[in-house]
């Protein structure tokens, strides 16, 4: 496979725009229309080995994997998607069809969640490594949702459910077996850490209505709660039993021989959102420019309360663990 050659087949597949990018494909650079508001730009790299192993997921998986990661940033935000930019880091041995295939795998998660991959480069490397820089906007700054802005009162709640990745991860690398479950959530557990979905809407929705902090929850809540605590300045406290479970990860923390909640906590790569929420908004129905109402806070936007914002030294505990835990986290 001959670089040229994979880029004019790259073209092929990632050729459709959105009517907001002038180049893309093709130019040295890409050019974009702007929205009249601010870029929010983030970066994310999965490399063989460390991220992914490539015996153990399809080529479609990597790449729609390696975008979703870069989209969950995006989504933590409460950013409107827009633009992606790829990088392949191709090793000996991954030809042209599988070059495709992570591409084709990036592109349909990228056409569900109506984002443009409007250029970027391919290079060779001693591992694949698969990399996106997504840019989401923002009309106005004041829409963003950062880590900083957690305040004592707040509820803490996350969307969807905890543990099916570090579930289906642990079936991947046949940890566990799945006996006692039904073939059909195996697969469903495969496939939450196969190809997770951005919470992108979720992210706006929570923006909407006056999230105060949040965080995408890629390296487990245990570590990424954390990291609002700091940068906040407060305490979190969060209940191990409050946390909403997936579906199955019950039976295969037993097959791991660990307990079904921490699991939850510390597995990670669920890319589910961890919100910090006004404890006013949580109850009350909130009313729309219509008059109409509408449900509380946690209930529209899919939450689960899991514990509050606390004053005292900054970090994260949980109330009904008898040990400290933690999530994943480089070591360099």
């Amino acid at each position: 496979m001959r670089e040229l050659e994979l880029i004019d087949a790259l073209e092929e597949v990632l050729g459709r725009a959105s009517p907001r990018v002038v180049r893309s494909l093709g130019d040295d650079a890409a050019v974009v229309r702007g929205r009249g508001g601010y870029a929010v730009t983030s970066v994310d790299a999965m490399v063989d080995g460390v991220h992914f192993r490539t015996g153990q997921l399809a080529p479609e998986d990597i790449g729609h994997r390696a975008l979703a990661a870069a989209l969950s940033d995006l989504a933590a935000m409460g950013a409107a998607p827009g633009e992606a930019y790829l990088m392949f880091g191709i090793p000996e041995g991954i030809g042209l069809d599988e070059a495709l295939a992570l591409a084709r795998g990036a592109q349909e998660l990228a056409s569900e969640a109506g984002v443009t991959i409007a250029g970027g480069d391919v290079t060779r490397a001693p591992a694949l490594v698969v990399s996106f820089t997504v840019v989401g906007w923002a009309a106005d700054p004041e829409e963003l949702v950062g880590r900083d802005g957690a305040r004592p009162g707040d509820v803490v709640a996350v969307t969807g459910t905890l543990g099916g990745a570090g579930a289906g991860l642990a079936l991947v690398e046949e940890r566990a077996r799945a006996r006692a479950l039904p073939p059909g959530l195996a697969r469903m557990l495969r496939g939450r850490y196969a190809r997770p979905t951005p919470r992108l809407a979720e992210g706006r929705e929570l923006s909407a209505l006056g999230a105060r902090a949040m965080i995408d929850l890629s390296d487990g809540l245990a570590t990424d709660a954390g990291h609002i605590a700091r940068r906040s300045g407060v305490r979190i406290e969060l209940s191990l039993g409050a946390l909403p479970l997936a579906d199955g990860v019950a039976e295969i923390a037993a097959e791991l021989g660990v307990e079904p909640r921490s699991f939850a906590a510390t597995a990670g790569e669920d890319y589910e959102l961890c919100a910090c929420v006004p404890e006013g908004l949580r109850d009350g129905p909130a009313v729309n420019d219509s008059g109409a109402q509408r449900a509380g806070v946690l209930q529209r936007a899919g939450l689960t309360r899991i514990g509050s914002v606390v004053e005292g030294p900054a970090g994260v505990a949980f109330v009904d663990a008898g040990d400290e835990l933690s999530g994943y986290e480089h070591a360099f």
